[in-house]
């Protein structure tokens, strides 16, 4: 048979040969490095033969896919023993790889705490160390029942029952037999293979995800090729941490969250201050480009969802409410509205239009309310009541690629100027269920694209991945310690203007659907303040930061001069916050710095007589000192808002 390598290169092998056969057939080192094989994009195992023409290449440990293999193989045959070498008595579930680690799920007999990941640890690199070879057999549907119902892995025993197929299940045994677990493959070849690791925490998890099943523990853990690379993964996990928005979020007196409201913010006014700004700047850039600002209402009655279609696909994430109607016998339906999009049809809709008064663009900062599940919600960056910085486009086919570049420069500007200077785009084409004609679908997908090149920006390409209506862009920004964070978004809708009744009259006198498209730049502020606090690690810009000047006394007798320095300040747009109390001047600037306020003025009996200010900056030492009439310039123009 005929084996097409990467390089395009072929060889003959015969039929029924392994990858295994096919790195040594290249060369020894290869096959000291092979630890499984992809054939035409499938991967196997080393050990499985290869029995037809196909596309073949080695992984080994140095690829993302070899990372994977490594990550699956420590979840399910070294995580998976350590516990039943520890607890004999504990049920396997599932061990699936995640971003940049795995997780095993556990019904153990007693439950085990965070402290017991350091002896479970150990065991499990007592079992790296062993070094053993991992082999693979395929047996029956009533064969592998029969091995895990004599093992007591009652889980194990359900994916079989559930499984439609009646051969092949894959049961993956290291050298001794001692252990055997269920997996969909393929594993290393052997443990000698697995490189650094750690296991990170605990956590509860339903079996199937599904609320009245029994609930299980979850381990989590991570790893990496070698120690350095762990070693830099935890780095940055510490580093995250420390940037946590919840934590700082408190530090700074910005929100808080309380069991009465899950997953709705209670914003402070120090965060009130900084989503008020982020705001303000927004609604400067969208009339910049000519979006209208409009208001709909939050609560609407289920006629309009059930005509848009979300009561079908998205009644589950609605709140719904019921009142009885004063003259009426019968309860009116409604929900509170989890996006705006039908009804900036509705204001669309009011008075008929023509295609010279397109494109029409509405921009609405709505409110909007989604049930998410508790154990899902995590701080302002994922939440049930929010904000979006929302808008659609009512435009026709032809200007699609017109509205996609004017969109891209208007996220370009506002992410560089909130200190974002990279991202990446990401176009998502036609999944298999949709709507509108393949016709419609390639001129929308090509006015997408075309729109990307002229503006010469990289893009990736995720076939299948557009909305059911349309094909979309997701945007991808990337903060200070290189983390990843899906924020703005294009999707060409061919759907709701049908289904809601939208129409122009165009050039032919004719009345025909515009093409609506959902956008929106920061999301929600709620997330994207979150994202900014972490990036920033607290330390917003001068002119988003809710206290910008702390005034501090070192003595009670410049109280009045500091007054007048705060007065000045205000007077010149800039926020205040004044701290004449009785304490020493370093617990005061330690207070301000914790609260990452920018700027810290230090107020003595020197500053009074020479009319001067000394400024300390957040993260420096140094002391500044300079005229107050400088200084009130300096800050004045540092506080200007980006344009």
């Amino acid at each position: 048979m005929n084996i097409t390598l990467p390089d395009g290169s072929i060889r003959k092998m015969e039929n029924g040969s392994t990858g295994l056969d096919l790195a040594n057939d290249i060369g020894p080192g290869l096959a000291k490095a092979a630890i499984a094989v992809s054939v035409n994009n499938i991967q196997r195992d080393l050990s499985d033969p290869i029995n037809e023409d196909s596309e073949v290449s080695i992984i080994t440990i140095d690829s993302d896919e070899g990372l994977e293999i490594m990550r699956h193989t420590l979840t399910a045959q070294v995580l998976a023993r350590a516990v039943k070498n520890l607890y004999p008595n504990t049920k396997l579930a599932i061990g699936p790889t995640i971003k940049d680690g795995f997780y095993y799920d556990f019904e153990f007999v007693k439950p085990i705490a965070p402290d017991d990941l350091d002896k479970i640890e150990k065991e499990m690199q007592k079992i790296v160390n062993s070094k053993s070879s991992i082999t693979k057999k395929l047996q029956t549907k009533k064969e592998a029942l029969k091995a895990f119902n004599s093992a007591g892995e009652s889980y194990k025993e359900s994916i079989i029952e559930e499984s439609e197929q009646e051969e092949d299940f894959q049961l993956y045994y290291q050298d001794d037999d001692a252990f055997v677990d269920l997996c969909r493959g393929p594993h290393l070849p052997s443990l000698k293979h697995i490189g650094a690791f750690k296991l990170t925490k605990l956590a509860g998890a339903y079996w199937k995800g599904d609320s009245k099943n029994k609930m299980l523990t979850r381990i989590y853990g991570t790893a990496w090729k070698n120690e350095k690379d762990l070693n830099a993964y935890l780095h940055s996990i510490e580093e995250a941490e420390k940037r946590d928005h919840r934590k700082i979020g408190k530090e700074m007196n910005l929100f808080h969250f309380q069991e009465e409201a899950p997953g709705m913010v209670f914003w402070h006014p120090n965060g009130w201050t900084v989503y008020r700004l982020l705001q303000d700047f927004m609604r400067d850039k969208l009339q910049a480009f000519d979006y209208q600002e409009i208001n709909t209402p939050l609560v609407v009655d289920r006629k309009l969802w059930e005509a848009s279609g979300h009561w079908d696909k998205y009644r589950e994430n609605m709140f719904i409410t019921e009142i009885d109607e004063e003259h009426a016998n019968e309860k009116r339906t409604n929900a509170l509205k989890p996006m705006n999009c039908p009804c900036h049809v509705q204001v669309y809709n009011q008075g008929l239009k023509s295609y010279r008064d397109l494109p029409v663009r509405y921009a609405e900062f709505g409110s909007c309310h989604r049930y998410e599940a508790s154990g899902t919600m995590h701080g302002l960056m994922r939440v049930r009541g929010f904000t979006q910085d929302d808008g659609h486009i009512f435009c026709t086919e032809e200007q699609i690629e017109t509205e996609t570049k004017l969109f891209i420069e208007l996220l370009s500007s506002t992410y560089k100027d909130l200190g974002f200077e990279k991202f990446d785009i990401k176009l998502s084409t036609r999944p298999e269920t949709r709507v509108g004609s393949d016709e419609v679908w390639d001129k929308a997908e090509s006015a997408l694209e075309s729109a990307i090149k002229k503006l010469d920006l990289p893009y990736e390409i995720e076939e299948g991945d557009g909305a059911f209506y349309g094909p979309k862009l997701d945007f991808v920004l990337t903060d200070a310690i290189g983390r990843e964070w899906q924020c703005g978004t294009f999707q060409a809708d061919f759907n709701l203007p049908d289904r809601l009744d939208a129409e122009y009259v165009g050039e032919d006198g004719q009345k025909h659907r515009p093409v609506m498209i959902h956008r929106a730049v920061l999301g929600s502020f709620e997330r994207f303040i979150g994202v900014l606090i972490e990036n920033y690690s607290g330390k917003l810009p001068f002119w988003l930061a809710p206290v910008q000047v702390a005034v501090a006394t070192i003595i009670s007798d410049v109280n009045d001069y500091a007054s007048d320095v705060i007065n000045q300040l205000e007077n010149h747009g800039i926020r205040c916050h004044e701290d004449f109390r009785n304490e020493k001047i370093s617990y005061k600037v330690r207070e301000h710095s914790a609260a990452k306020v920018p700027v810290i003025m230090a107020l003595g009996k020197r500053e009074k007589e020479s009319q001067t200010v000394s400024i300390r900056r957040i993260g420096s030492d140094k002391t500044t000192s300079m005229s107050l009439e400088d200084a009130v310039k300096a800050l004045t123009v540092e506080n200007s808002v980006p344009n």
